[in-house]
């Protein structure tokens, strides 16, 4: 309950915010280390060769609840050459509402309690994410995104020119020029 209060404070603006200063796009995305719910260690060393989706969510956010389908989807459609992480900000008390919402999703998230990603700063507004590239580079930082949930149709813009072995324009312009 005190997390919600604190997120709500930051949502509405009563304290002030410090995200991630340091998170340049093209240079390595930062470590991140977690357990997820069924136990299993996620590194961001074993992700290479893969676009990775890391994504902070919340079971009491509504648009989280609204786009973790959304990606889910994807991720499944894509499960070879795409990995989609799911860190849930939920507390310990609310593990069944989180399950509730990945129920028939095919997801393992992580709590935010055991997860190490420090160098994405401060989670203070939901839903959002970042993505890394085969090569473990940032390309994708969802601090910069005024309009940060993902579509299905900004999915595909994104990612589909990557994924189909493309060489897509730069990630920046392709952020910019998908739908939000």
């Amino acid at each position: 309950m005190r997390v919600r209060l604190a997120l709500l404070w930051l949502l509405c603006g009563w304290i002030p915010v410090a995200p991630a200063q340091s998170l340049l796009l093209g240079a390595p995305a930062p470590a991140f280390q977690a357990i997820t719910l069924s136990g299993q260690h996620e590194d961001s060393h074993d992700w290479r060769g893969r676009y990775v989706l890391l994504a902070f969510v919340a079971s009491w956010c509504p648009p989280c609840r609204h786009e973790l389908p959304v990606l889910a989807r994807f991720a499944a459609a894509h499960r070879q050459h795409f990995k989609l992480m799911v860190v849930a900000l939920d507390e310990a008390d609310e593990l069944g509402d989180l399950r509730a919402m990945i129920e028939g999703l095919h997801l393992d998230p992580a709590l935010a309690q055991a997860t190490q990603a420090q160098g994405y700063g401060r989670i203070w507004r939901l839903p959002v994410s970042f993505v890394i590239d085969p090569q473990g580079r940032l390309v994708y930082n969802g601090w910069n995104d005024e309009h940060p949930a993902w579509t299905a149709e900004r999915l595909a813009s994104y990612f589909k020119p990557w994924l189909a072995g493309q060489s897509a324009a730069s990630p920046e312009k392709s952020v910019a020029a998908s739908p939000h």
